[in-house]
């Protein structure tokens, strides 16, 4: 891999496992130093020991236990990778959780709201304590992990599914809020990923999720989904100056043509695409519903 983000320190979020791991080490090859956190002190331990020999010279790989729901936590996180890499230039928000699983009605309150305190608050919380530090610079990349739930309802995992379109529309939000500041802000779909988000579903069975999501989860799981690396390198596109000027995007990482969108600077800007919107009527070739 090219080392297009030498010399740059990411902050990448729920690191200890899954495409939050790939996406470190992927930014480790590309020069990078790291920031890497989670709420499991062991898994993130053990995450470090193996990403600090990736690192090459004048690169680095830093620790913090953290819960991203918690605003102290976040706090001390950021105060820790300013002090330990001197400045942050990306952000990647990867923590999430699926939540309960089941019909709304049944489900466990706490949990679900649990769920969207992690997806939700989590993220805009590492957003808010990046984004002084940003401006003051002129420049930052923030990355939002999304997933299946922003662009289709999910039935009997609802917590998840409407964390996901509201974190989408908070992307596209944000990017309007900073584009004056040199901050791109964009979401990854980083397709259908073998992790313990899978293995949840298979666990909680048909009865939990429903006999259609879990037969597509048992393919998925024969098939080995998409590779964790496709989510990664989009990553650290979207992390390099290569991607300058995209944002305010949703992404998919297995589907969209992505490392040919700086040819298409002018195609994005203003423009719908790659976002979320509202469908009407015209739009599907109907005739009925077209007069407003």
């Amino acid at each position: 891999m090219e080392r297009v983000l030498e010399g740059k320190a990411a902050i990448v979020t729920g690191t200890n496992q899954g495409v939050g791991f790939e996406i470190a080490k992927k930014y480790l090859e590309a020069g990078a130093s790291v920031a890497i956190c989670a709420r499991n002190k062991k898994l993130l331990e053990k995450a470090q020991r193996l990403l600090r020999p990736m690192a090459h010279a004048g690169q680095r790989v830093i620790a913090r236990d953290t819960d991203v729901s918690k605003i102290g936590d976040v706090k001390k996180l950021v105060d820790f990778v300013k002090r330990e890499l001197g400045h942050i230039d990306i952000l990647v928000n990867n923590a999430g959780v699926y939540g309960p699983k089941g019909v709304i009605e049944k489900v466990d309150w706490r949990e679900w709201a649990r769920a969207i305190n992690i997806n939700l608050h989590g993220s805009i919380l590492m957003c808010r304590a990046v984004l002084p530090a940003f401006k003051a610079r002129k420049t930052g990349k923030i990355i939002q992990l999304s997933g299946g739930g922003a662009t289709n309802p999910l039935p009997r995992i609802s917590a998840y599914a409407v964390s996901m379109a509201a974190i989408v529309r908070f992307v596209e939000t944000l990017a309007e809020e900073v584009k004056e500041d040199g901050i791109d802000v964009n979401a990854i779909a980083p397709g259908a990923l073998n992790t313990r988000l899978l293995d949840e579903v298979l666990d909680a069975g048909p009865e939990k999720v429903g006999q259609s999501f879990y037969e597509r989860a048992l393919k998925q799981n024969l098939s080995g989904g998409t590779p964790l690396e496709k989510g990664a390198q989009l990553a650290v596109f979207l992390g390099s100056s290569r991607s300058d000027g995209i944002t305010g995007k949703l992404i998919s990482a297995a589907w969209d043509p992505w490392s040919e969108l700086p040819g298409h600077l002018d195609d994005l800007k203003g423009s719908d695409i790659y976002t979320r919107r509202r469908i009407v009527p015209k739009d599907r070739g109907k005739t009925w519903g077209n007069d407003q």
